[in-house]
């Protein structure tokens, strides 16, 4: 019995700071692959995924994403609050509809060394690993992270993969309908599809490029799309 508990906390000791090991090298190298990729192929979508950096990505896709998923997220540590609060009281309304309230650093935790769909345990290691890389990586590089890592598609990931699937050019070519239009498609790109371009990403869209206006100025908005 002694002997399996020795075991056992070795194994859990390796496995803690193996992980921590990963999310600091994260903080330089990119993932060979996330579960996400893995079920893409797993599914028959394929993978289409090449990672560059964020200097290679046009200001409009960074100014996009922060205007469609997280306008808050130069000045938040990980998680916002006040939208969470939003989405419990919108989901208590309305218990056959979902509002989400996921920082962009919240989505990176997830799709980077979690899975997709929900869950207690996966919120809660989705906290956890967010509260980290906010702790060990930049904004900067949660930003670039995301950009690589969402899918966009199917079997797409990443701004580089989408641009040249939608649009026919490198990420850093991207205009500001363009970023827009892939920025719409975030929340559920399988179904909110950029090309053809469906009813809900026309529907984002005018609304995203509003918001893109309001924002650009910002000074902590205006550090992280340079």
């Amino acid at each position: 019995m002694q002997k399996a508990w020795r075991i056992f906390k070795r194994t859990v000791l390796v496995l803690f700071f193996s992980h921590l090991i990963y999310m600091l090298l994260c903080k330089w190298i990119d993932p060979p692959i996330t579960l996400t990729q893995v079920g893409s192929v797993l599914h028959g979508y394929g993978l289409k995924r090449d990672y560059v950096n964020l200097d290679e990505m046009s200001s409009n896709i960074k100014l996009a994403v922060m205007a469609s998923e997280d306008q808050l997220f130069p000045e938040h540590s990980g998680f916002d609050m006040k939208s969470i609060e939003k989405a419990i009281r919108f989901n208590e309304k309305h218990p056959n509809r979902r509002r989400g309230a996921s920082t962009i650093s919240q989505q990176v935790a997830k799709n980077v060394f979690l899975w997709q769909g929900g869950g207690f345990l996966r919120k809660g290691l989705e906290a956890y690993f967010t509260f980290i890389i906010e702790k060990l990586w930049s904004k900067r590089r949660i930003l670039e992270m995301y950009l690589n890592v969402a899918e966009m598609g199917k079997g797409i990931f990443g701004i580089e993969a989408a641009a040249k699937a939608y649009f026919n050019k490198s990420a850093k070519n991207l205009t500001r309908a363009e970023a827009a239009k892939i920025a719409a498609s975030l929340p559920n790109p399988k179904l909110y599809t950029v090309k053809p371009i469906s009813r809900r990403v026309l529907e984002r869209y005018d609304d995203i490029m509003r918001q893109m206006n309001n924002i650009e100025g910002d000074p902590d908005i205006q550090a992280l799309i340079k």
